[in-house]
């Protein structure tokens, strides 16, 4: 799996402030459901920001719920109907 770069050093600094199992509130939170949504959005993976965040699964995905994002399916192979054979 590709690891995502830091863009930037603050990023680094709000990743390692947020040690798991801290409490995130206030302004704090604010940023990091803002930053979550911005990477989601342009195409991380809920997985790929808990890695990145520290945080877990459920956390992350938290977070973007509560920010409004439209979560993506799961993707895989659906099953729908066959093309017809002409």
């Amino acid at each position: 799996m590709r690891r995502p770069e830091r863009t930037s050093h603050e990023e680094a600094r709000v990743a390692e402030t947020l040690k798991k199992g801290s409490r995130v509130t206030g302004a704090a939170r604010d940023k990091l459901a803002a930053d979550l949504k911005k990477k989601y959005d342009s195409g991380a993976s809920i997985r790929a920001l808990a890695e990145e965040t520290g945080r877990s699964y459920g956390f992350v995905h938290r977070m973007l719920s509560e920010s409004g994002v439209t979560l993506r399916g799961r993707g895989g192979a659906t099953r729908g109907k066959k093309a017809a054979a002409s």
